[in-house]
């Protein structure tokens, strides 16, 4: 979340975000091509080049129709990586795997960005402005992975849950798509989400994080 709309707040918060993003989308495409499909590597969308994965909607003007509303939080979207889940070798299963890959990078991101912290704590590095970049890389990384978790298609959680129910019950959640996006949204909107979801599992990977970068700060 960000509440300062600074040109020094976006500038610490537009690499680590931009990161986020795009890492999230290529890894759903590298895994479904590691799993069978190559539809996105054939369309370039396995890259790290942002230009690839931006949504002009969804990554540019929702978030700054948001920024000068004065929006308490800021929202956005890449444009999601195409998939054809029937080319995989085993649909079922791997199509969990294809969407588990987005919030995994972002989880790795998250504990990379925390280890850069604790280094430049440990080294005694003042500067706010990487410090801060730092823990912005967490909390966006953070965000995005527990986010994107929430069980509703087209959201990776939905996609998860999808793969996990069983035939006749997948079908019927994924009836729920065309309606996905306005569901989250409204949710959203309510603050249902950021109580109920976004701050408990926040907490648990923050905690997690922590614990694995403990042992780095107790080798110092």
């Amino acid at each position: 979340m960000i509440t300062d709309y600074s040109i020094q707040a976006i500038a610490i918060n537009a690499i680590p975000l931009i990161f986020a993003i795009t890492i999230h989308e290529a890894a759903h495409g590298y895994a479904a091509r590691k799993l069978g499909d190559n539809t996105a590597y054939v369309l370039g969308r396995v890259t790290l080049n942002p230009a690839k994965h931006i949504d002009p909607v969804g990554t540019i003007l929702l978030p700054l129709l948001l920024i000068l509303t004065g929006s308490p939080f800021l929202f956005g979207y890449a444009k999601p990586v195409p998939v054809r889940f029937d080319r995989l070798r085993n649909p079922k299963i791997d199509s969990i795997w294809v969407a588990l890959a987005g919030p995994g990078a972002n989880f790795i991101q998250a504990l990379v960005w925390a280890i850069i912290w604790v280094l430049l704590k440990l080294m005694d590095i003042q500067e706010p402005f990487f410090t801060k970049m730092a823990q912005a890389g967490v909390m966006w990384n953070i965000g995005l992975l527990v986010f994107n978790l929430f069980p509703i298609p087209p959201l990776d959680g939905g996609r998860i849950l999808a793969g996990l129910l069983p035939a006749r019950q997948s079908i019927a959640l994924g009836r729920i798509e065309p309606w996905g996006f306005f569901i989250v949204m409204g949710l959203a909107f309510t603050g249902i989400i950021r109580g109920l979801w976004m701050e408990p599992l926040s907490h648990f990977f923050l905690w997690l994080i922590n614990a694995l970068v403990s042992p780095l700060l107790m080798l110092f």
